[in-house]
């Protein structure tokens, strides 16, 4: 297998692609004035589907600049991911950057694909919002000094510029703010962490919030559940109609909010009245529920600007940067869904 994927030459493309010797030659070397669009795709999937790696082609990965910066992301469902997007672009604008936008939806070989795409179209840098699994590529990125700039998740132990939000901070905040009202057993519910770290450092920061006001935290209040529609509400029902539930929810992600909504609802039980309630992010229909909803909220689009400000500043001094890691902070918007009124349980 490898004797014949060693004899692959630009011949061999050209035959293939239907196109000249020379039109393969231009491809490879990014020089695509005289190449319409359909040609130079055809031949790039030619390329890669041949694992084609001539040192020409290494060569204009160091040298061409395409002023277009990639952005990987593992979820743009939310208003949160859509600030994001909003800060990279404004930012790549600015300086002269266009943006090509991919979407992992967490899996790790779907990222991977769009990083070696990505990089076959010769973008100046990538700015991903990471998988774990694919620690090894980064490695190599790394080793290459690819501009790669992290966001929203770090990976420990990697010299990775990276741009996050104090998650561990985050819960603490909804934590003691609930603590403060009285709340005694405070549930947290979190998508399973799967070494991502967001869900890590807020679970993590419940479980410091909690010890710092002098209780050990419930490992049994700490639901973690797939990410699939309906396993935060049955959680949170389960936990509701047990004799010892809970006076409290933390919610630690936007898609969990109308979930443990209606399970309080289903179950007959009133926010604030049965069970105080503050959720993950900012939207805009957080003030408009019948119990407008107390909520963690982050600055995403400034997370946007930064880390293409960090990438910007990667590709401009590739040989002299030095990787960062910008740690961002989040704020509690108090709404009445905690029931300041509420008298403290016992």
């Amino acid at each position: 297998m490898n004797n014949k994927a060693n004899k692959v030459n630009m011949d061999t493309i050209a035959k293939k692609a239907g196109v000249s010797k020379t039109t393969v030659s231009r491809i490879i070397n990014g020089n695509f004035e005289y190449v319409n669009e359909a040609t130079k795709e055809k031949v790039l999937r030619i390329i890669k589907e041949l694992n084609y790696k001539p040192n020409s082609l290494a060569r204009s990965l160091k040298q061409m600049k395409s002023n277009v910066i990639g952005l990987i992301l593992a979820n743009m469902k939310t208003t949160f991911w859509s600030l994001v997007i909003e800060g990279v672009e404004k930012r790549c604008h600015a300086n002269g950057y266009s943006l090509m936008i991919c979407n992992s939806n967490n899996d790790p070989q779907l990222e991977r694909e769009h990083i070696e795409n990505l990089k076959m179209k010769q973008v100046d840098g990538i700015i991903i919002n990471p998988m774990i699994e694919n620690k090894p590529l980064f490695q190599e990125l790394i080793d290459e000094k690819y501009p790669l700039v992290l966001i929203n998740r770090r990976i420990d132990g990697m010299a990775l510029d990276t741009v996050i939000i104090d998650n561990v901070r985050s819960s603490m905040l909804a934590v003691n703010h609930l603590r403060d009202l009285g709340r005694k057993s405070i549930a947290l519910i979190a998508y399973t962490s799967q070494g991502i770290s967001p869900r890590e450092d807020r679970i993590e920061g419940y479980r410091r919030a909690m010890e710092s006001n002098g209780v050990a935290a419930d490992e049994m209040m700490i639901r973690e559940v797939e990410e699939k529609p309906g396993t935060a509400k049955e959680a949170v029902k389960q936990l509701l109609m047990a004799p010892d539930r809970p006076d409290a929810i933390l919610s630690s992600h936007v898609s969990m909010i109308s979930e443990v909504i209606e399970a309080a609802n289903e179950l007959g039980l009133s926010i604030p009245n049965d069970v105080s309630h503050v959720g993950f992010d900012e939207s805009v229909w957080s003030q408009h529920l019948a119990s407008p909803l107390t909520t963690i909220s982050q600055p995403s689009f400034e997370m946007g600007e930064l880390a293409a400000e960090h990438m910007i500043d990667f590709i401009k001094h590739k040989e002299a940067f030095v990787p960062t890691t910008t740690l961002l902070q989040p704020e509690l918007i108090v709404r009445s869904s905690c029931g300041n009124n509420l008298l403290n349980r016992a």
